[in-house]
Parts: structure tokens; C-alpha cells; sequence
């Protein structure tokens, strides 16, 4: 096939040119990172005691997981999370007792400020439906066209490419910024999926593409466009939606939204922006800690022969700690957080939904597992690290909830995606209306000033 080819000829072959001057760019680029100290750099673009630098305000979302002393110490506290400033928790909790999916109600508090009622809410569906299907030939002409190698990469050119199909792509004025935005957040999990698929079939599995029903919710209709026999259970999809519940947003300081500001205030077109934002979240570092939790537990389970043994568990967790086990980074994944310090909220939400979804699956002996690798996990931590108090990260359990859904690994970040859209978009207007400046911090040039040498003297 043509794609195998192309993967196989010189194009993308390292060469020994590249190399030699790949070593030669590291002899001339080296920094020494004594030099970020005497410079004060706030790398990360966070304080030195941790936390993020002050770059703008937003009434978005906010994320609590300390307070300050009088005397400028910092004091942990359990997590919260705010969207418009309601306890997320609370959105989730206020939802199960009316037995409905909540995503959409979610995104449209992100997006206006307040929860919609009733009547606003089914127009805000109705509205989501309606754009929800893919011009014409889109899935041939541009997902199947250059099949994906990274489902991401498709995404990111697909939205690119939606421009295409876009009378007024460059007009930011707010109501047009507005009609993307819905259309984008429409669009999303069709193009996780499609991409999907379409990865599927260059394995040599047969394609099958499921057109989404306008009266069902995203949630619903990422497993129905997922699965061949187009089946889930009320239970399946409750856990998916409050999974992009939990993720639709996280504050304007995390990195794919930050890119998503940064990008904004250029002034360029949205589709660029979301493009960006997907760009970063594609990272390890962000949105793809889940497969990594996926990864590790794996390799627990080979090595650990009862898993319901607190110390032969917490022996191994030594030696990945020791740099002698797993991937020999001395990470234990999904534990610990940049910003959380007691507590992760959307966790400690997540937990419950895990455990109904084990019992209903049979995975009881895996939940526990995890539940001990957790447990041992943070002991370990907080004993070498001398704290108190170690949060588990959403991603710890996100990856077994998604496994027990039959989610394929390479759905678990565009998933992310079709969760954060709502944010992104909450967040680009909010940089848009602001009238912001161009975001533009300060890099300081640390090499020194050399004489330019003619070509004979070199």
C-alpha cells in the first residue's frame, strides 16, 4: 500500500548527515542550567514554590488546592475544581439524581456562565445535533486520504482543514468565534472516531462508519459510532459522560489551554487556535498520562504475582521508584499532581463511578489492584519526599475506566479532546472579548557577541 511505502523509503531515514549534525548542534546549544538560577528564570512559568506565575484572569474555571499564610507559606488543602465557580462535583452529583447526561449542560456553562434551564438546554442539544455531521465526502477525501499513523495528527489536520469548508474562517467577531465553537464541539468526537476507524482499517480490519443520532447525547454516541454492533449499556455511557464532565476544563494555566490563550491573542482564526491547543495536549506531559498509568499497571501485573499483597506490591513500586523497574524514569504515574495537593476532585468523584463499573464488568480483582498499587504508591512517596499528603491524579484510574469501556488505547487523548473543546472554546472567547495584548513573555540571550567571519578564514 502507498502509505507503507512511504514510511519505508529515505524520507524518513536518520541519516549519518543527521547525525553529525545533530551532534554539532549539541556542541554549540548547550546551556547550563546553573544559568536559569542566576537569572531567575521561572521555568514552567511557575514561582520556586511551585506555583504558576500570574499571567491573566478568567472567570472560566479555577482550581483550589492550597492556601496562603500570612507569612506567604503555602498550606495544602483538598482539591477543588470550579466551573463559573460551581463545584464540579456538584454538577456531576446533581445529574445522577436526575438520571440524565450532563456533558452538554457542563459545556454550556463553561461557554455562557450560568446553567442553562430546560428550555435552553434542549435548544443548546438541538443546536449540537444539527452540526454534528461532516461535510460531504470529508471522512474520504480528507481523513482516508494520508491514513493516520497518530489518531491525533489526523484530528489536528482535520480541524485545520474544516477551515476549507468555512465561509468566514478568519472572522473572530464573537457570535462567529460562538458558531465554530458549537461546531467544533460537535465535530469533535466524529473526528476521534473516523480517525479512528480509519486507523483501524490500515491494520487490515474491516471499516465500519456509524452516523451519530441527533436525539443522543455525545457520550452516547462516541460508543454507538465506536462499536460495530452500534450497543452500550446506561451504565457505559453515564461513566463516559462523566468523564468529559471532569475534563472539559481545568483552568487557564494548564498547557493546552495556555496555548490555546497564547495562540488567541495573535488574533488568528479558531480553527488555528484548537489546532494548537490539540497540538499540546498531545504530549505526554498532559493529556496522554493515562496510557502511561495503562503501561505501568501492566507491567505490575506481570511482576507481581498476588496482587492482593500489600508488600510484594509495595516492592516492586520500590524498585520502579529506584530506577530499577518498568520504564526507569522512578515515576510512579498517576500519582501526585502539579497543581493538586491533598486531593485531585475530579479522583475522588471518578472513584465512585470506577467500582460501579468494575462490579458490573467483573473486574473487582483489577480495581483492587489498583486500589493497593494507590494505597502503596503514596506511602512510598510521601515517606521519600517526607510530606504529608500525596493526591491521586484523575489519570490513575481514567485509563482502567476507558480499558473496561473497550476503548482502544490511541482513543484515550483525542477522548481528552473531545472533553476540552468545551474549555478551549470557553477560553478563546473569554481571550477574544478581553481585548487582551499579544502574549509575548521575555527570553534573555545568554550567548556571548562573536565577530562574523568571512567564508576563506573559517
Amino acid at each position: 500500500m502507498i502509505w507503507q511505502e512511504n514510511r519505508e523509503n529515505a524520507y524518513c531515514e536518520i541519516t549519518p548527515a543527521i547525525m553529525a549534525l545533530k551532534e554539532q548542534w549539541e556542541e554549540e546549544n548547550y546551556i547550563d542550567p546553573q544559568l536559569y538560577a542566576d537569572y531567575k528564570v521561572k521555568r514552567g512559568l511557575r514561582d520556586e514554590d511551585g506555583r504558576g506565575v500570574l499571567t491573566g484572569l478568567t472567570r472560566v474555571a479555577e482550581i483550589q488546592s492550597y492556601t496562603v499564610t500570612e507569612d506567604e507559606h503555602i498550606k495544602p488543602t483538598e482539591g477543588v475544581l470550579y466551573y463559573r465557580g460551581i463545584d464540579c462535583r456538584e454538577i456531576v452529583r446533581g445529574s445522577e439524581k436526575r438520571g440524565r447526561y450532563t456533558f452538554e449542560e457542563a459545556a454550556y456553562l463553561l461557554l455562557f456562565g450560568k446553567l442553562p434551564n430546560q428550555a435552553q438546554l434542549d435548544d443548546f442539544c438541538g443546536q449540537l445535533a444539527s452540526y454534528r455531521t461532516l461535510p460531504t465526502n470529508f471522512f474520504r477525501d480528507i481523513i482516508m486520504k494520508a491514513p493516520p499513523q497518530d489518531l491525533m495528527n489526523t484530528m489536528q489536520r482535520a480541524v485545520l482543514t474544516l477551515a476549507c469548508y468555512d465561509d468566514k474562517p478568519n472572522d473572530i467577531g464573537l457570535e462567529n468565534v460562538l458558531r465554530q465553537s458549537l461546531q467544533l464541539l460537535s465535530n469533535m468526537p466524529v473526528l476521534a472516531i473516523y480517525a479512528y476507524q480509519a486507523w483501524r482499517y490500515t491494520q487490515g480490519e474491516s471499516l465500519f462508519i456509524h452516523v451519530p443520532r441527533p436525539e443522543l447525547s455525545t457520550a452516547e454516541n462516541f460508543l454507538l459510532m465506536l462499536r460495530e454492533d452500534r450497543n452500550y449499556s446506561a451504565l457505559e455511557a453515564r461513566v463516559l459522560d462523566v468523564a468529559l464532565v471532569l475534563h472539559a476544563d481545568h483552568g487557564g494555566g494548564n498547557n493546552s489551554t495556555f496555548t490555546n490563550h497564547v495562540v488567541t491573542s495573535s488574533g488568528t482564526d479558531t480553527y488555528s487556535a484548537i489546532a494548537a491547543a490539540m497540538a499540546s495536549l498531545k504530549g505526554p506531559r498532559h493529556g496522554g498520562a493515562n496510557a502511561k498509568v495503562m503501561a505501568m499497571m501492566e507491567d505490575i501485573e506481570t511482576h507481581v504475582s498476588d496482587w492482593q499483597d500489600a508488600e510484594a506490591v509495595a516492592a516492586y513500586l520500590t524498585k520502579i521508584l529506584d530506577k530499577d523497574a518498568f520504564d526507569g524514569s522512578g515515576l510512579i504515574y498517576g500519582l501526585g499532581h502539579a497543581v493538586y495537593t491533598m486531593s485531585d476532585p475530579r479522583c475522588e468523584v471518578f472513584r465512585y463511578y470506577v467500582r460501579r463499573l468494575a462490579a458490573a464488568k467483573g473486574r473487582e480483582m483489577d480495581l483492587a489492584l489498583y486500589e493497593n498499587v494507590e494505597r502503596e504508591g503514596k506511602r512510598l512517596l510521601m515517606e521519600r519526599q517526607g510530606r504529608s499528603a500525596i493526591s491521586t491524579n484523575i489519570d490513575f484510574y481514567s485509563g482502567l475506566v476507558y480499558e473496561m469501556l473497550g476503548l482502544p488505547q490511541e482513543l484515550y487523548t483525542p477522548l481528552f479532546a473531545v472533553a476540552r473543546i468545551a474549555g478551549w472554546s470557553a477560553h478563546r472567547m473569554e481571550e477574544l472579548s478581553g481585548g487582551g495584548k499579544l502574549i509575548r513573555p521575555r527570553y534573555e540571550c545568554v550567548e556571548g557577541k562573536r565577530d562574523y567571519i568571512p567564508m576563506e578564514e573559517r
